[in-house]
């Protein structure tokens, strides 16, 4: 019996070493999608590559992906390298859509940052590194477009310094004959790859060409030199001038990319079909398998936080990291396995929300398609159907285990509208369908404006709206009207207040009592955090969320604007209530009371978002636009000279540049470009206030 389970052991190890649960993630536009396509190509996933400007990439399969030619949901599948297999989540590029990005970051092992080769290291690339950085993802690079005019691998390498604060480990140089990108140079066997038809799937190593000699010895030195710089085995070796290995150079490069200590950069054209297989290569290389991450951060009963070892245990423990509504099969659950298996028809516990799941069908999936399957095990990524109430970012466990899995955590939304249907017979069917988008994506909010009248919804750019509209004609057959969009302000406070919320009602028989006392104080983290500091039963532990819950009612609404409250610590530090008058709805009401009673005394103050936007424009048009940025409440950050164009850098609120492109396009008759993303919420200065509050 033991020597059965110990072989169980070592073919369960063997099967997660070779395992790899990566991610593309890149700025849009440099080549995710188009590099996802050519890996399912050349690992035989798919038979024919499709295009994403011509709407066929596999994992582009939404008709709204289709139309604009970009990646607006995250989708997981799935491939076979020799002997890895290859578990894989194209993310979109999209700042709208950059939840997408940071849930698949919480739950895979290593991620592929692409880089176009003309634009470097640009805003998005910026932002998905620090993602990745927060979950500590080791990465590898893809330098992508090298077929492009201004292709820059020396640029990029550059700017992944000092952008990035990065340490990059040139793995390949490009070659070039006539102007045209045929292959790289491979700086690991010191021998040059020629791609031999147009399909990219036969190449061949050869010698490296005379002219290149110098350039690619003095690169595989500097490899070498950093390797050496971080692993003394490599220094040894380098000091004393002997030959190192190329199986030793592989072994310190994947010690040091796990550490995150180096980046390996490699190039290519994904769009020409060519460098594809060799990242392969680099990915079942250098990037971690799920037990080079054994630690997983978990919270016990009294949320204390610790990090545990669970991949080798036997029980199962998984997180859901997506939902997604299928037309056919109704919701599913994309889950991270951490730990043991699970099979079709079993019993899961919801720890984060203390209920019972069953599990009705698990499947794999392959962009929009399933494949049932029976059992998944540890390691694996796949989707659990019948699951009735498990949301994102929830834990689920064996029966009997009650951990919790660190939560992922959203930004928050900075753009609203309002949004009615056109047919009033639909309000209902309007309703249910804006709660399921807001199940499927945790940046998507719906409230209901009770002084207007009016339904709200709010996500991280008009483009992200636009796409949940057109989601409500197309799958739900819902026409709506919307309003024009409008900056999803903040109100938060300025001083500590103590305020006291009474809900006393006696006029005979059983009547209401409710005191609450509560201390509010700003704080610099966004969101409103409840503390209870009730000693001696002066408040029963029972009726602690209802105050929490009156509290978080009262928040959706300040008292300036009626703009949702945020960056505000509430404690609960007094009270008092009635052995038979009391209820939860009786402290509900108290909380809410006290809470909008220390809005009025703590000195409001209205926020706005901050968005930091760069500009690339001509050197000609520079004047125009810096006036205009100027006249924008712009703050200019930087002005740097980019290949032949300046680059602008620059905080500006959001209220300022909702038709920026139609405003720069003018500005530059054309020739400008722009991006820009959510920064942070800062105080609406006194004169936009009133505007914005009509006073």
């Amino acid at each position: 019996m033991q020597a059965v389970i110990v072989r169980g052991m070592k073919e369960d190890i063997k099967r997660l070493q070779a395992i790899r649960n990566i991610g593309f993630i890149a700025h849009i536009d440099a080549g995710k999608t188009t590099t996802t396509e050519r890996v399912l190509f050349y690992t035989g996933r798919v038979h024919r590559i499709g295009e994403v400007d011509e709407g066929t990439a596999t994992t582009d399969w939404m008709p709204q992906e289709k139309e604009r030619g970009i990646t607006i949901t995250s989708a997981a599948t799935y491939c076979k390298w020799g002997n890895y297999r290859i578990n894989i989540i194209d993310t979109p590029g999209h700042v709208d859509f950059t939840a997408e990005v940071e849930r698949s970051l919480k739950v895979l092992d290593g991620a592929i940052v692409i880089l176009c080769a003309q634009g470097g290291v640009e805003p998005q690339s910026e932002t998905v590194w620090r993602q990745a950085d927060k979950y500590e993802v080791p990465r590898i690079v893809f330098v992508n477009k090298m077929d492009k005019v201004g292709a820059d691998l020396f640029n990029c390498e550059r700017e992944i310094g000092e952008k990035l604060g990065a340490i990059p480990l040139v793995m390949q140089l490009p070659i070039y004959k006539d102007d045209q990108f045929v292959g790289v140079i491979d700086l690991l066997k010191e021998k040059t790859v020629y791609y031999e038809d147009e399909a990219g799937i036969g190449y061949s190593y050869r010698e490296i060409p005379g002219d290149l000699i110098s350039l690619a010895k003095e690169y595989r030195e500097k490899m070498i030199e950093k390797l050496s710089e971080r692993d003394d085995s490599v220094m040894e070796r380098f000091i004393e001038g002997k030959q190192i290995p190329e199986a030793k150079l592989i072994d310190s490069i994947r010690k040091l990319t796990l550490s995150r200590q180096i980046f390996p950069v490699f190039c290519g054209s994904a769009l020409k079909n060519k460098g594809i297989q060799l990242l392969l290569d680099g990915i079942c290389r250098y990037l971690p398998s799920p037990l080079d991450k054994p630690l997983v951060s978990v919270f016990d009963q009294e949320g204390n936080k610790r990090e545990i070892e669970i991949i080798k245990s036997s029980f199962f423990c998984g997180l859901c990291f997506k939902v997604a509504i299928d037309p056919y099969v109704g919701k599913l659950n994309y889950v991270r396995i951490y730990s043991g298996k699970i099979e079709s028809g079993s019993y899961l516990y919801n720890s984060t929300k203390k209920i019972r799941e069953r599990v009705n069908k698990i499947v794999r999936m392959h962009a929009n398609k399933q494949e049932l399957i029976e059992k998944a095990f540890s390691g694996e990524i796949v989707c659990l159907a019948g699951l009735k109430d498990t949301t994102t970012g929830d834990t689920l466990c064996e029966e009997g285990k009650t951990l919790l899995l660190e939560k992922i955590h959203f930004p928050e939304p900075v753009i609203s509208q309002a949004i009615e249907p056109v047919f009033r017979k639909d309000q209902d069917k309007l309703s249910l369908a804006l709660a399921k988008l807001a199940e499927e994506d945790p940046t998507f909010r719906v409230f209901y404006n009770s002084e207007t009248g009016q339904t709200i919804i709010s996500g991280m750019g008009k483009l992200h709206l636009e796409i949940a509209v057109d989601k409500l004609k197309r799958f739900f057959g819902i026409e709506t009207s919307v309003g024009k969009p409008q900056v999803a302000f903040r109100e938060t406070i300025t001083k500590k207040v103590v305020a006291k919320g009474e809900f006393i009602q006696q006029t005979g028989g059983k009547g209401h009592f409710a005191r609450v006392i509560l201390s509010l104080q700003p704080q610099d983290s966004l969101g409103i955090d409840f503390e209870s500091k009730i000693k001696g039963g002066v408040i029963p532990q029972n009726f602690i969320p209802a105050v929490k819950k009156g509290v978080e009612e009262a928040s959706l609404s300040g008292v300036l604007g009626g703009y949702p409250v945020t960056n505000l610590k509430v404690t609960l530090i007094d009270g008092a209530y009635h052995e038979v008058d009391s209820s939860d709805l009786d402290f509900q009401v108290a909380g809410n009371i006290a809470f909008t009673e220390g809005l009025k005394q703590a000195n409001p103050v209205l926020l706005e978002p901050i968005m930091k936007l760069e500009v690339l424009v001509a050197l000609e048009y520079l004047s125009p636009v810096l006036g205009d940025l100027n006249s924008k409440r712009a703050k200019i950050i930087s002005i740097k000279d980019k290949a032949n164009v300046k680059l602008i850098q620059a905080y500006i609120p959001l209220r300022e540049v909702f038709d920026y492109a139609d405003n720069l396009r003018n500005l530059t008759q054309g020739r400008g470009s722009y991006s820009m993303e959510p920064a942070f919420y800062e105080r609406v200065p006194e004169e936009i206030l009133h505007r914005v509050l009509g006073v």
